[in-house]
């Protein structure tokens, strides 16, 4: 399945997000024809068979968000009812929606955190080789992380602008997992089992800002925590199982910039089998001695040249300005794009 939070192009101007599912699309490349609206099929169902409502906790009430979702304490895997049970009722059913009709928000609006890793060998050793060191032995050994900041999450299509003094604002071409049950201390195989889905995460850098933080050794914090982006779609590991391939998947990641005069520049084209820990490991490693809660998000960390820091020189030539667009798409997963906008003073 591939889930979302969808409103109308053109609807009223703050109207709620709609929780959707993915009907018709290209399995490949991630794109998405048409859309289901999640609640007319649930009450279309329990309208059916009203015994539905006291069987399970997903049809006694109004289906909102995700967020709401699973602080029922049910998971993304259960809206696979509402999809498979789903019959239209005629070729303008209006449960159905064209994705060309929609405008999408973040795939969880409000997760509790945000975990970011640095999994990626080829991007690690860049990061210490720029500041003229070697890339520490505990890498090897263990899957390293910060935490984000998550007051600050964008959705597709929302701007962004570079922090107050900074001139060199940067992308992070990464895959995010949402946490779809409660969990503490998981074996790498459980971690594995406590994924709901699989998205693209941006995580936005000030390098100039994230610079000087390092030289301290703590951190990173106002070159990091000024946004993060999640987006179009969350994916649920079914849709991967095939392109399995070593500790990730057999999927390509591509980051472009599409500059003010309308061309596009590709920046990186890179490969999710390249990482060096698996989710698994990953969340063996965030849930050790604490809870992780439904909702929280975990970071892969950048894609090897997944970033403007590693691979601008021959490509962009220079840090994003106002009036570019990034635009950073995996297989299967979708393409995320980011207008960079100039910072207005409040």
């Amino acid at each position: 399945m591939k889930i979302a939070h969808a409103r109308e192009r053109h609807g009223p101007s703050g109207a709620p997000w709609r929780l959707v599912a993915a009907l018709t699309g290209s399995a490949q490349t991630g794109d998405v024809a048409s859309w289901l609206d999640l609640d007319v099929s649930r009450r279309r169902l329990l309208a059916a068979d009203p015994r539905r409502g006291h069987n399970n906790a997903l049809f006694r009430q109004p289906l909102t968000t995700l967020d709401a979702l699973l602080a029922l304490g049910l998971r993304v895997e259960a809206l696979a009812e509402l999809v498979e049970g789903f019959q239209p009722r005629d070729e303008d059913d209006d449960a159905v929606l064209d994705a060309a009709d929609l405008v999408f928000g973040p795939p969880i609006l409000d997760p509790p955190s945000l975990r970011d890793f640095y999994a990626f060998e080829r991007h690690v050793r860049t990061m210490w080789e720029r500041r003229g060191g070697e890339v520490p032995e505990a890498w090897y050994r263990l899957p390293i992380f910060y935490f984000g900041n998550t007051s600050e999450m964008r959705g597709p299509g929302e701007s962004i602008a570079a922090p107050r003094d900074s001139a060199e604002l940067d992308f992070e071409l990464e895959v995010g997992v949402l946490i779809d049950t409660p969990a503490r201390d998981l074996s790498e195989a459980l971690g594995e089992q406590a994924i709901g889905g699989y998205t693209i995460l941006n995580d936005w850098s000030a390098r100039d800002l994230q610079r000087d933080e390092t030289t301290v050794r703590l951190g990173p914090a106002k070159g990091k925590d000024f946004a993060t982006s999640i987006g179009p779609w969350l994916v649920t590991p079914d849709e991967l199982a095939d392109a399995r391939s070593g500790k990730g998947f057999a999927l390509d990641g591509v980051a472009s910039v599409r500059v003010p005069d309308g061309n596009l520049v590709e920046v990186a084209r890179t490969s999710w089998s390249t990482i060096a820990f698996s989710f698994g490991e990953m969340l063996s490693r965030a849930s050790a001695d604490v809870r992780l809660r439904p909702g929280e998000l975990i970071g892969s960390g950048t894609f090897g040249g997944g970033c403007l820091l590693e691979s601008r020189e021959g490509t962009l030539g220079r840090w994003l300005e106002p009036g570019d667009e990034v635009l950073l798409s995996v297989e299967r997963l979708g393409e995320l794009r980011s207008p960079i906008v100039q910072r207005v003073d409040r």
